[in-house]
């Protein structure tokens, strides 16, 4: 007869501000650094001054399933939760993640159209907020991240092309003539004549909290659901639209800097409401 040992640990603060230090070391991007923490402190608070074990972490795992969390989130936080078991060595208590079939589409609420993204546009303009209609124009014109938003600066624009650099890796992200001419005139504007053109008043960089607020505020004057409007549907409208152009998604990869083209694919998920279309067409229902 063999016996199996469970191991228990004690999981402290010290110890996820440490792993915290270890992403910005990896150079993980801000906004993971963020999304993980989230998860992770969730995590521990959950555990309640509870030790650390396979079975709690099994019924963590079941915990967000009852709470009704979507698959891909809860997929989503039990990464994060793995990845600081790791970290931590105690990779016996790490779980395995729910098994998903590939989605066919979008939920119809969280598909942003071309149409309501111009209405969106003409909403900012329409309140004098310039700032934030050139904003999401970039994104969308370029497919960039928000966390990139910083490499649009008045010397990239100039040269007409972006290099980024991030989660260790460097792309060039070319910029439209019309974007150009219309980033160089405002930061003519706001006098801004070297470094990044999107900046708060203050001359700090944005944030993705602050450009999300933005966005939402627009939702009612651009008749627009607010569950369809943040800064990352911009990008995902952008593949869209790219791919439809050029029908390539490995270059849309490369653009998108996806280092799978599985994740690509996620991007290029029609709505409900499309895929339904596409089934009427097959008329294979005498």
């Amino acid at each position: 007869r063999r016996l199996y040992t469970v191991n228990i640990y004690d999981l402290t603060m010290e110890q996820i501000i440490t792993y915290r230090t270890w992403l910005a070391a990896e150079e993980k991007s801000a906004g993971t650094i963020e999304k993980y923490l989230r998860d992770i402190y969730g995590f521990f608070r959950w555990l309640n001054g509870e030790a650390v074990s396979k079975e709690r972490a099994l019924d963590w795992k079941a915990y967000l399933l009852e709470r009704g969390y979507a698959p891909v989130t809860i997929n989503s936080m039990l990464s994060a939760v793995n990845s600081l078991l790791h970290f931590l060595g105690w990779d016996d208590c790490r779980v395995k993640f729910l098994k998903i079939q590939h989605r066919l589409f979008r939920e119809e609420q969280r598909v942003l159209t071309r149409a309501e993204y111009e209405r969106l546009l003409e909403a900012a303009r329409s309140l004098g907020r310039e700032r934030l209609a050139l904003l999401m124009e970039t994104i969308c014109a370029t497919g960039i991240r928000v966390s990139e938003v910083r490499y649009i600066t008045v010397e990239a624009v100039q040269r007409g092309r972006a290099e980024i650099t991030l989660k260790g890796k460097i792309r060039t992200i070319l910029i439209p003539n019309k974007l150009c001419r219309k980033l160089l005139k405002y930061a003519k504007k706001q006098k801004t004549a070297s470094g990044e053109i999107f900046l708060t008043k203050g001359g700090m960089s944005l944030s993705r909290k602050q450009l999300w607020a933005e966005m939402k505020s627009l939702c009612k004057r651009a008749g627009v659901e607010p569950s369809k409007v943040f800064p990352h549907n911009l990008r995902h409208l952008f593949a869209t639209v790219f791919y439809r152009a050029c029908k390539d998604i490995v270059k849309l990869a490369d653009v998108l800097g996806h280092s799978s083209i599985e994740t690509t694919r996620i991007y290029l998920v029609t709505s409900g409401l499309e895929h339904a279309r596409q089934l009427e067409r097959l008329g294979l229902v005498s």
